[in-house]
């Protein structure tokens, strides 16, 4: 019985994909390494490393089973390679962090995902698309962040943005903790000192002159400013 011929690797064509991938990986995580983010160029670097090993393994680790020509086994390339779709989310979920009402993390755990995504395309021999995905990952992490962020300045440069001026004696927690109450939802937050008061700028969701009007009645709170 001729058999059909299994397709294999060599170590130089094992070793140029393995360090594709972690090229690739590191070039992202170095990105958030620079914004010293939850993950960084070594997490990323070998996320997109291991993506692209257990793409390998998956794909040509087998072939001796194949050899045998034992017509009962059967042989899919990419059963293992399918779990780090789904594997990846436990990393993912263990970047994103909680302070207060404002939620971290979600663009690295995205990152993480796509570095895994870019390791598996590796693995497979999707050189273009790997690097393509890679490229277009960095863009949207860097040019694009600053363009859309000029962006929604212009079209809502100060409505949704509170200025909160703290006494002295007061600390920043209890500002979040009565935001937290208040349910609201915060996208940036930015403190200052000067002089002898401490001034937080609070970029909200959606704020309402309840909310201000709520701030302003607190005990620590010395003063309250809403640009609308």
């Amino acid at each position: 019985m001729l058999l059909s011929a299994v397709p294999t690797l060599s170590w130089w064509e094992d070793l140029a994909r393995l360090s594709l991938a972690a090229a690739l990986g590191g070039a992202i995580g170095f990105e958030r390494e620079l914004r010293d983010r939850e993950a960084g160029f070594r997490t990323h670097m070998v996320v997109c490393l291991g993506a692209a090993l257990f793409t390998i393994v998956s794909a040509y680790g087998f072939n001796d089973f194949l050899n045998t020509g034992d017509p009962r086994i059967s042989f899919d390339p990419s059963r293992i390679a399918a779990q780090i779709v789904t594997g990846i989310g436990f990393l993912g979920a263990g970047a994103i962090i909680r302070q207060g009402v404002s939620i971290r993390g979600l663009t690295t755990a995205a990152t993480l995902w796509v570095a895994a995504a870019i390791g598996l395309a590796v693995g497979a021999g999707f050189y273009t698309a790997a690097v393509f995905g890679t490229a277009v990952t960095l863009f949207a992490l860097w040019p694009l962040r600053r363009v859309g962020y000029e962006a929604v300045e212009l079209i809502r440069p100060d409505e949704k943005r509170v200025v909160v001026v703290l006494r002295p004696e007061a600390r920043t927690s209890d500002l979040l903790e009565a935001l937290e109450r208040e349910k609201a939802r915060v996208d940036r937050f930015q403190i200052e000192e000067e002089h002898d008061r401490r001034i937080v700028t609070v970029t909200l969701d959606s704020p309402s002159e309840k909310l201000v009007a709520d701030l302003a009645d607190l005990d620590f709170v010395q003063g309250v400013e809403w640009g609308r």
